[in-house]
């Protein structure tokens, strides 16, 4: 493997990790608080992403949309599809079965992936989706000779990186944000105390999956989005959660970035093990760190 080959794994490893960050970010965030593994998050990505590739679409269709409105775009597609489906999911679905045994939750949220997954296909169909335009029109950068696109180099990674900043200033020094980490240490005493439990799931909730579908809406310029693209981002997000520790933020950024550069790596070098490293990495840490690698064990309540 070259240097060039090296520098382009990097690259594409960055950018990857920071989507796969994001969408485990709200995977992890709605674990640490109410408890749940969602597996329909995966559908909040690919949501995500085909209603920023449609709002692109209507910007380049009035002839006069500026880079900065393509990119606002991208933003209001995965602010909408947060804030609508996280309030239906978190009010409709997951507020009905709190307190009910873990396997029932994880069925209830693999239900509502399927009906997600089917709903997506009557509202966009089954041909690819994409908004391609938007990595054109940010342009390329040349790194040590390399020429690579400045959104996936930089847009990608940046917002990743300000995204974890924003959510670890907003958990340690916003009223909502510490009374989210003291639902997360102990959501019985933290209603003890006056916490409204139930506004505390919802904002977190939708938080997280707002976070989810940035991930998609960002994805959106890179890759075509075909039906089935959210089941491969959840799988690998949960590889990342896993590897990191469940509800650890810091570890997930920590694991994207293993399991994105690692995967790139893969790509340019062994293709046929692309798919397998992300969970190689994950089976090799858990058999030395069972809880993942950032997560502390905790005496069991009683």
């Amino acid at each position: 493997m070259n240097a060039d080959l090296f520098l382009l794994a990097l690259a594409d490893g960055f950018s990857y990790a920071g989507l796969l960050f994001l969408v485990a970010l709200g995977l992890t965030l709605i674990f640490g608080v109410l408890g749940i593994l969602n597996v329909a998050h995966g559908s909040l990505y690919a949501f995500g992403g085909y209603t920023a590739a449609t709002f692109v679409g209507w910007a380049l269709g009035r002839g006069d949309a500026s880079t900065a409105l393509l990119l606002a775009s991208l933003v209001v597609a995965a602010l909408l599809v947060g804030l609508v489906l996280g309030v239906i999911l978190e009010t409709g679905l997951l507020r009905r079965v709190e307190g009910k045994d873990p396997v029932v939750q994880l069925l209830v949220t693999f239900a509502a992936f399927m009906m997600l997954e089917d709903i997506l296909r009557l509202i966009w169909g089954t041909q690819p989706y994409a908004a391609i335009e938007v990595v054109t029109r940010v342009g390329t950068a040349d790194v040590f000779g390399v020429t690579y696109t400045k959104y996936q180099l930089f847009l990608i990674p940046g917002v990743a990186l300000v995204t974890y900043g924003a959510l670890q200033y907003f958990l340690r020094y916003t009223r909502v944000g510490k009374q989210m980490v003291a639902a997360t240490h102990n959501a019985e005493v933290a209603t003890a105390m006056g916490i409204n439990a139930k506004r505390i799931r919802l904002v977190t909730f939708v938080l997280g999956a707002i976070l989810g579908a940035l991930g998609g809406a960002l994805a959106a310029p890179t890759t075509s989005l075909v039906p089935g693209v959210g089941t491969d981002m959840i799988v690998l997000s949960f590889a990342v959660i896993a590897t990191a520790g469940l509800g650890q933020i810091t570890g997930a950024l920590v694991a994207a970035l293993m399991i994105g550069i690692a995967r790139s790596i893969a790509v340019y070098t062994v293709p046929e093990l692309e798919v397998v490293v992300p969970y190689v990495i994950m089976v090799l840490v858990l058999l030395v760190r069972p809880y993942g690698l950032f997560t502390v064990a905790r005496a069991r309540k009683i």
